[in-house]
């Protein structure tokens, strides 16, 4: 069978985030989207794990995930560790995900001695990485952790702000007990294939979502013989029956390109580099990016693939896709009423993104059928995001090869040669 799963979200006690994002909210958007096993999120919260446990644990089959309104759930947390490492702080997240409501509350044992779980459903622990993973590898070895997000800036493995340049610095071990690495939505896998230290790990791809509607913006896909938490994690570690990720175009995230948000400077790293990565207007350093990083710590040229690498295809949210094809905003009514329109005709978003182009125009408009066969073939543009701010999607000709604020082409991991 065919699984889409979404390994990595929060629910409505995480900060800054949707009161939607409860297990009605989440199964809904789950079901539009079209993602069959969802995460938790935030299960260390008090209030949200005896919702959980109220909600799901009778439905327990024993196979580690629990269904909800027709849509299976994965228990999960994302956690905040800050530490210091060689003198510096260090910031990195990390996704747990756990077998079992057992599990999970010895989890929440275990850590809240490190921080205030209440205060945040992603709690912040005063601990650092390897602790975290000796933690759990002590409480159990069927608990699967995920360094997040890992090249965002601020908090992750290999943040320009806070992070390092290789697993064994930050895990000082225990890096032996991470088997998947969570790409974020300003890279993807092309772009960590470019570091051949990364081979032995598979690369996941979540949607890291506030609010039901940015369920999905990223996933996984498996193809199992039955769904189950420990078939999905199965297949994460040994890549068999993991067919792919759907992934955000790089340059729509939000850390794509170095950059000043509060300056409106947007610079590409060979740019940055010339500029000795301070911004021009305020002089102050600036906010190094995704590709930045990747660029600084490869050895591999971008288009190579190691072997036994798990496929991935490019999606743009439906809604902005559709608001690019129609000129409109995304929040204007004729977006969604197509977007309504789209999804009945075929029953959630991925399916769109799958479909034939013959069925695509009988379902919408010659306009947005022409996006979203432009977006499977690659051929859109973008104003890559930066420093906080997301990329923007071009779909007008004329404004094809976009300029940033100095002027000249943007260049891409094609123009760097490890």
């Amino acid at each position: 069978m065919r699984i889409i799963a979404d390994l990595h979200l929060h629910s409505k006690y995480a900060r800054a985030t949707s009161p939607s994002s409860d297990l009605n909210g989440l199964s809904r958007g789950a079901k539009i989207k079209g993602v069959q096993v969802v995460a938790t999120g935030d299960f260390t919260h008090p209030t949200w794990f005896k919702e959980l446990k109220l909600a799901l644990e009778s439905k327990d089959n024993q196979n580690g995930l629990y269904e909800f309104n027709g849509v299976k759930f994965l228990l999960s947390v994302e956690v905040s560790n800050i530490f210091e490492l060689n003198g510096k702080t260090k910031k990195m997240h990390h996704v747990l995900l756990a077998p079992n409501f057992d599990v999970a509350a010895q989890i929440g044992d275990g850590i809240a001695k490190y921080g205030n779980l209440e205060e945040d459903g992603r709690p912040t622990l005063m601990m650092s990485s390897a602790e975290l993973l000796e933690i759990m590898d002590r409480i159990s070895r069927d608990i699967f952790v995920i360094p997040a997000h890992i090249w965002t800036p601020w908090f992750s493995l290999f943040g320009s702000k806070s992070g390092v340049d290789d697993l064994k610095e930050a895990y000082g071990g225990m890096e032996k007990n991470i088997f998947a690495l969570e790409t974020g939505l300003s890279s993807d896998p092309g772009m960590n294939w470019m570091l051949s230290k990364l081979d032995s790990y598979a690369l996941v791809s979540n949607s890291d979502s506030h609010s039901p509607e940015k369920m999905g913006r990223e996933a996984n896909v498996f193809e199992l013989e039955e769904a189950s938490y420990w078939s999905i994690i199965n297949a994460i570690k040994t890549r068999k029956g993991f067919v792919k990720t759907y992934e955000f175009f790089p340059e729509e995230g939000k850390y794509h390109y170095d950059g000043h948000r509060n300056c409106k400077v947007l610079l590409d790293p060979w740019q940055a580099r010339k500029l000795g990565n301070r911004c021009p207007v305020c002089k102050k350093p600036l906010t190094i990016g995704v590709l930045h990083r990747v660029a600084d710590l490869a050895d591999r040229k971008f288009g190579e693939k190691p072997e036994n690498a798990v496929p991935f295809k490019h999606i743009v949210p439906l809604p902005t896709l559709i608001a690019k094809a129609l000129g409109k905003s995304e929040v204007a009514k004729q977006v969604g009423e197509e977007y309504d329109k789209i999804i009945r005709y075929f029953g959630n978003e991925f399916a769109v993104y799958e479909a034939a182009e013959e069925q695509l125009r009988l379902a919408t408009s010659p306009e947005i059928a022409e996006a979203i066969g432009r977006v499977n073939a690659g051929n859109v543009s973008w104003i890559p995001g930066y420093d906080g701010v997301f990329g923007e999607l071009v779909l007008d000709e004329a404004k094809k090869g976009a300029v940033n604020s100095g002027g000249k082409a943007q260049k891409t991991l094609d123009d760097f040669s490890a």
